[in-house]
């Protein structure tokens, strides 16, 4: 399956908040969709799902218009929508069969996922007097509750510990395997490098970044190197390049260990050893840079 984001626009009380939208995921390609508080990820998530309508655009399916209450689609809101004083079973059985289950298979992938996630032993009690991570762990469970191809997933390792994010993480992992169509939000970079082929970076309603995550991290790579120096401070190696090899590179930015520089006009990495080499400085770390994607985010979008 392919569903492909069309130039979306949306406005609320005549304020745009929407200006254009646009970007695909595929079955088994799961994508991170990216942005700061406010930047419009939310209401675009909203729109797949048909809870608002956009003003302008359209969400395909297939080259074909997606209709929502023609597939199963597991959807986890960052704001959590569960009966905090109904018991959890219960509560589950009933949302499954909402969501066209039999009561017989509501209950049995209920039990399914309540087991998967750890929290069988609290299926008769109220919501409300499970812990965060727990009240989470249900949460993923009606999220997972009719085997949906379609995951929608926004902020999912809330409140979650390591040993708890480890078995979402392995059932995340399974469905990408499982070939489900995966949109994966969050702030938490390290989990979308680990799951996302593909990202969609959204900042103030527009799409700014987007395509798949290794190619940008390749091209944002390019012509930057790391360095540092054994016998000199980072500032001293800094003030030498920006005195001597101005020429050949600038200091983009200076890390706890190390400089990041870039490489102006033809200059290759070769020439700039050399002429770090011919002023005789003990070279501890020279590398090709590698961006986390949070280094992206944060030139993109300037949050740090």
């Amino acid at each position: 399956m392919k569903l492909e984001v069309k130039n979306l626009y949306k406005s609320f009380t005549n304020t745009e908040v929407l200006h254009g939208i646009s970007f695909s995921v595929e079955s088994g390609r799961a994508l991170g969709l990216l942005g700061r508080n406010g930047a419009g990820k939310t209401t675009t998530i909203r729109i797949i799902m048909n809870l608002f309508e956009a003003n302008k655009g359209e969400v395909l399916l297939d080259g074909n218009k997606f209709i929502r209450q023609n597939h199963h689609i597991g959807y986890l809101p960052e704001e959590r929508g569960l009966y905090p004083k109904k018991k959890v079973l219960e509560q589950l059985i009933y949302l499954g069969q909402l969501r066209g289950l039999s009561s017989k298979n509501s209950k049995e992938n209920a039990l399914y996922w309540l087991n998967r996630l750890g929290v069988e032993e609290y299926k008769d009690k109220k919501l409300e007097t499970l812990s965060k991570g727990n009240q989470q762990k249900v949460q993923l469970a009606e999220t997972f509750l009719t085997n949906p191809d379609i995951v929608i997933l926004d902020e999912p390792f809330s409140g979650l510990d390591p040993v708890n994010s480890q078995i979402l993480k392995d059932i995340i992992n399974e469905m990408i395997k499982e070939n489900k169509l995966l949109i994966f939000s969050s702030h938490q970079m390290g989990y979308v490098e680990e799951f996302c082929e593909e990202i969609a970076l959204i900042n103030k309603g527009n799409i700014v970044l987007t395509g798949n995550l290794k190619d940008i991290k390749k091209e944002y790579g390019k012509n930057r190197l790391t360095i540092s120096s054994d016998e000199l401070s980072l500032d001293d190696l800094k003030s030498i390049i920006q005195k001597d090899l101005s020429q050949i590179a600038r200091v983009i930015e200076m890390r706890k260990d190390f400089l990041i520089i870039e490489l102006l006009g033809n200059n290759s990495k070769n020439d700039f050893l050399r002429s770090i080499v011919e002023k005789d400085i003990d070279i501890d770390q020279f590398s090709t840079y590698e961006p986390k994607l949070e280094d992206i985010f944060v030139e993109k979008v300037g949050e740090k």
